[in-house]
């Protein structure tokens, strides 16, 4: 049964990296924006650790310090306590001192290894950082190689498309002949204006001059 599940889910990891390669192949851009958005998350998600690390490690400081000032002051009523001879106090005096001094060597381990933390974390967040800005830049050289790519494959259809060239003839043939066309009606009107002119003028002086002769 183990091995029936174990064909089934390396049949559909074979699957889903075949659908991956042909969404690759046919559009890569969008895939690299998939990954980009996927690597700013990471690298945020990265930046809130190293926030978080460095707020742990001011409060491993404060703790510290604290830890620190407590001890001294369980030194000094301890002090006081044998000076007034009160022995029960100084000895718990003493104990609260010692356990705040072992409190306070843990708490110094503990700052500087979190400190030495956050200086690998910071490292490695400025390397994926880096990493991404330099994802970001091949995504543009990409791009203007792409852009570049369909201009230059748009624009051999157009030249050495036959098609598109027997078109493009043809759309000018067919201006040529509409312009012959109204060249000949434009003169044509011309010349039946200028004839139908003069043919009246011609019978207005045969009038007026059979007039003159009755």
């Amino acid at each position: 049964m183990s091995n029936l599940f174990s064909r089934i889910k390396d049949t559909v990891k074979a699957d889903l990296h075949e659908v991956l390669d042909q969404k690759e192949r046919k559009n890569p851009i969008a895939l690299l924006n998939q990954y980009l958005r996927e690597a700013e998350l990471e690298t945020e998600k990265v930046r809130k650790l190293v926030e978080r690390q460095n707020q742990l490690k001011d409060q491993f400081r404060r703790e510290y310090h604290q830890a620190v000032e407590l001890a001294e002051k369980r030194k000094y009523q301890a002090g006081v306590a044998n000076k007034a001879g009160e022995a029960e106090l100084e000895a718990f005096a003493s104990q609260e001192q010692a356990q705040y001094e072992e409190r306070a060597a843990r708490l110094q381990e503990a700052m500087v290894h979190a400190g030495e933390q956050q200086l690998e974390l910071e490292r490695k967040y400025e390397e994926m950082k880096h990493k991404l800005k330099d994802m970001q830049i091949r995504r543009l050289e990409l791009m203007g190689r792409e852009n570049v790519s369909r201009a230059n494959h748009k624009m051999n259809q157009v030249l050495d498309n036959n098609d598109f060239s027997n078109k493009a003839y043809s759309k000018f043939t067919e201006m040529e002949t509409y312009l012959d066309h109204l060249e000949h009606q434009v003169n044509s009107s011309y010349y039946r204006n200028t004839i139908d002119g003069r043919i009246a003028q011609l019978e207005k002086e045969l009038k007026t001059k059979e007039a003159s002769n009755s």
